[in-house]
């Protein structure tokens, strides 16, 4: 059997296994942040990774059902149809297909490089604020109550606010689910701390008749596939859906990079995205929502054992067949799931690596803070928080290259300037300024040096406005070396010195191999 579909090991079935163990509930938990019923999440947690198996490019990466991608998926549909009603779940099929496809054309088009469109500090500030959104969803759930307001943020708040409104027995549920699940992580990697959390609730709450909110109403039964999607609402989920295929993308492509670096094996972005492209058409469907990689479920997958991408199918296989066997589940309390999606997502509120940004740089600072700030505020429309952090980080780009970094320093008669990575048009003229403040200042001045060895790009009009510089001292009666210089470099400035002070023509560039070309002032008129 060839490379790209290797025999499953035994490694593979324990890892699959593992992870189904955990995917179960997970998947009804983001089911709930997504807005959709339970039972939904079954459906994302099966078909997707069973589906996409044969496509993906990293061994360990386990799709499904993810809190960031669910919380996207609550924003772009709670505002068109009222949550968890069957027309919502038909818009989250729908959704999910969107994504799939544009992922899938996204890598067959081989632009990978798309899984690089959010730099550093827009995905740690839209993770640190999509985190604290994702946890404060929950706060309703792990005490029980019922606010009478909308809005995530405002709906956690009233709950904090009102001791009152607090169930007791679901608290202590909350804690005790918390508790099991970090522990079991200090015990051993593979301790299915949220099995028995699970199973723990469920025994707890038939043995007691548990009056609390419970899951409810599991339908069981098999996945059924269907076309029949409102494919009229596909304008107005369009833009929602490539927002989260490009966002969606950042975390398993992040996750099956680490993985690939220390394993020291190849990765392909392209072929990632086509698969996370599969795994979602497969979720829509199946009725299911928007699914991605797991972080957490990847690590486990990994530590367990896998080494094909047959565990992911063993994964999706295993969901499958519990499905049917779902209404077990019924009983079992939603303090246990909020309390879940908490354990698993708290640690992606990175303050300290914000903070870190910040101190580095202060543009960067200002793309992550914003990032962090747009999300929150843009709730539950979080994907706006993304779009906010891209425009800041092009924003912080422009503002960088309106100025070209250099270093200017006066050496008896000799002004020497050292420009720094790209000049282009717009900051050329700050090169220009520069040299006049400094001649201005040194009227002694006979001689100008510019030293491009740290120069990474000079465009056509950047080049334009530096021969403009140039023409300037030499009529001002200044010796001009440009040194260090690169062919490209050479091509830009001979376009518009060529054939002046002893610069070559564009035709003569092939016969001058100087890095050097002295520019003499002109002698003084008679």
């Amino acid at each position: 059997m060839s490379s790209r579909f290797p025999t499953p090991t035994t490694g593979d079935l324990v890892a699959g296994i593992s992870v189904a163990l955990v995917l179960l509930p997970q998947s009804l938990a983001y089911a709930e942040i997504a807005g959709v019923p339970p039972h939904v999440g079954l459906f994302a947690a099966a078909l997707p990774p069973l589906l996409a198996a044969p496509f993906v490019s990293s061994p360990y990466l386990q799709t499904g059902p993810v809190a960031l991608t669910s919380l996207l998926t609550f924003g772009a549909l709670s505002g068109l149809e009222s949550v968890g009603t069957a027309p919502y779940i038909e818009l989250a099929a729908l959704l999910a297909l969107i994504v799939g496809v544009a992922r899938a054309v996204f890598g067959l088009l081989r632009v990978g490089i798309v899984a690089y469109v959010m730099s550093q500090p827009v995905l740690t500030g839209f993770t640190a604020g999509a985190a604290i959104l994702i946890v404060a969803s929950q706060v309703p759930s792990m005490f029980d109550a019922n606010p009478d307001t909308t809005g995530v943020i405002e709906r956690a708040w009233w709950v904090l606010s009102r001791p009152n409104e607090w169930d007791s027995t679901a608290m202590l549920l909350s804690v005790a689910t918390v508790l099991v699940v970090v522990g079991a992580r200090r015990v051993h990697q593979l301790f299915p701390g949220v099995l028995i959390a699970v199973v723990a609730a469920v025994v707890w709450s038939e043995g007691t008749n548990y009056d609390g909110t419970v899951v409810g109403d599991l339908p069981g039964g098999f996945i059924s596939l269907s076309l029949d999607l409102p494919y009229g609402q596909t304008p107005s989920l369009l833009v929602a859906g490539i927002v989260i295929a490009l966002v969606g993308f950042a975390e398993p492509a992040s996750i099956a990079r680490t993985f690939a670096t220390a394993d020291r094996t190849p990765w392909s972005a392209n072929r990632e995205l086509v698969g996370q492209g599969v795994a979602n058409i497969a979720s829509g469907i199946s009725g299911g929502f928007p699914v991605g990689g797991s972080f957490s479920r990847s690590s486990l997958n990994r530590f367990a054992g896998a080494q094909t991408q047959w565990s992911g199918a063993i994964t999706g296989a295993f969901a499958m067949a519990a499905i049917p066997l779902s209404a077990t589940l019924e009983a079992l309390p939603t303090a246990v799931l909020g309390a879940i999606v908490l354990t698993a997502v708290y640690r992606l509120i990175d303050i300290p690596a914000m903070l870190q940004i910040a101190r580095g740089s202060g543009l960067q600072g200002l793309v992550v803070l914003g990032t962090f700030a747009a999300t929150l505020i843009s709730a539950p429309n979080v994907e706006r928080g993304v779009i906010a952090g891209i425009g800041l980080a092009f924003i912080v780009h422009l503002i960088r290259e309106l100025r070209v970094d250099h270093r200017h320093e006066v050496d008896h008669e000799t002004l020497v300037l050292r420009p720094y990575g790209v000049i282009w048009f717009v900051n050329a003229p700050h090169l220009e300024s520069s040299f006049i403040a400094a001649r201005a200042e040194h009227p002694q001045l006979q001689n100008l040096r510019i030293d491009f060895a740290n120069v990474g790009r000079v465009d056509y009009g950047g080049a334009a406005k530096l021969a403009e510089l140039v023409d300037d001292a030499v009529d001002a009666g200044l010796n001009v070396d440009i040194v260090n210089i690169a062919p490209h470099a050479k091509r830009a400035m001979a376009a518009h010195l060529g054939g002046r002070h002893g610069v070559p023509t564009l035709d003569q560039l092939a016969d001058d191999e100087r890095h050097q070309w002295r520019l003499r002032r002109k002698p003084p008129s008679p």
